[in-house]
């Protein structure tokens, strides 16, 4: 998927197992099929999951990388009711992989990309209190820095010009440059909360249509308050997405931006993933079409 990314044999993986954690060597090991664009991961036993870094990076950023996450879980899951994976263990690199990775617990369900929740109003519900849980966390002075999402959209442009560039082939680029042009301009007002900041549905667990699991925390971060209303238009659908907008209380401005964020996030999907992760491109193209719906509806 990645021009720098690393490979993870499953035969490695045992090994490095059998020799920094011991005490799991005797478990199965196996491979956990996913539209996952970060990590690799491998169930060890029924009750932990090994997650290996996928693309090369300096080793001790991706330790830090990888404390900060374990972090970022034990802040959440001290948040909010529903599940997050507990930090267990640090990796170090060995033979055949170059990058420290870690363990954590597995969380029962299935992602929201497997088990569409788009219908349920139960889980829509359950998104708005996840939402408004991540919120309420006191952000201890902490504000938005970084190029990602989350800041100031114009600050995107660059991006999307790549993306409008390289999606000529596959999207309809004049409308989605129309439309760009007016969500940039859309004004920021609200000062920074907590966020997840990658509420996208491999990132969320369903059982019985609720929501069961929160999971890559590692974005919990200070940003604009409209950046996790992302969900509402990769996860829900029209007839479901008035029930979340309405129980976080979003204005015509919040709710607006939500959608800049949902677009500028999908546009990179669908060129960048065309070829190597279709799930996640073809996830970047229903909610451009649920964006460009809605406000063909309006």
């Amino acid at each position: 998927m990645h021009p720098d990314q690393v490979e993870v044999p499953l035969t490695t993986v045992r090994a490095l197992v059998a020799d920094q954690f011991p005490r799991w060597a005797r478990l199965p090991i196996r491979p956990v099929a996913s539209d996952g664009t970060v990590n690799a991961i491998f169930r060890i036993g029924d009750h932990l999951a090994a997650r290996f870094p996928l693309r090369a990076g300096d080793p001790d950023g991706t330790r830090a990388a990888l404390e900060s996450e374990a972090a970022a879980a034990r802040e959440l899951a001290a948040s909010t009711r529903f599940p997050v994976p507990e930090p267990v263990a640090l990796g170090r690199p060995g033979p055949g992989y170059p990058l420290p990775w870690s363990v954590q617990t597995w969380l029962p369900g299935t992602t929201a990309s497997q088990a569409d929740p788009g219908l349920s109003s139960a889980f829509a519900c359950d998104l708005a209190e996840l939402i408004a849980d991540l919120r309420r966390i006191d952000t201890r002075g902490r504000t938005f820095s970084g190029p990602g999402r989350g800041g100031d959209l114009h600050a995107q442009d660059g991006w999307m010009e790549t993306c409008f560039r390289r999606s000529e082939h596959l999207l309809d680029v004049p409308r989605l440059r129309r439309a760009w042009e007016h969500l940039r301009d859309l004004p920021r007002t609200a000062p920074d909360v907590m966020t997840h900041g990658d509420l996208i549905p491999g990132n969320l667990l369903v059982a019985d249509g609720r929501l069961a699991g929160v999971l890559d925390v590692g974005g919990l971060g200070p940003a604009d308050p409209a950046l996790d209303l992302v969900a509402a238009w990769h996860l829900l659908d029209a007839r479901t997405r008035p029930l979340l907008r309405r129980a976080l209380g979003c204005d015509d401005l919040e709710w607006e931006r939500g959608k800049a964020w949902a677009f500028a996030q999908a546009m990179g999907l669908v060129w960048y993933y065309a070829d190597t992760n279709t799930g996640m491109s073809r996830l970047g193209r229903r909610t451009l079409d649920r964006i460009l719906g809605d406000a063909a509806a309006r």
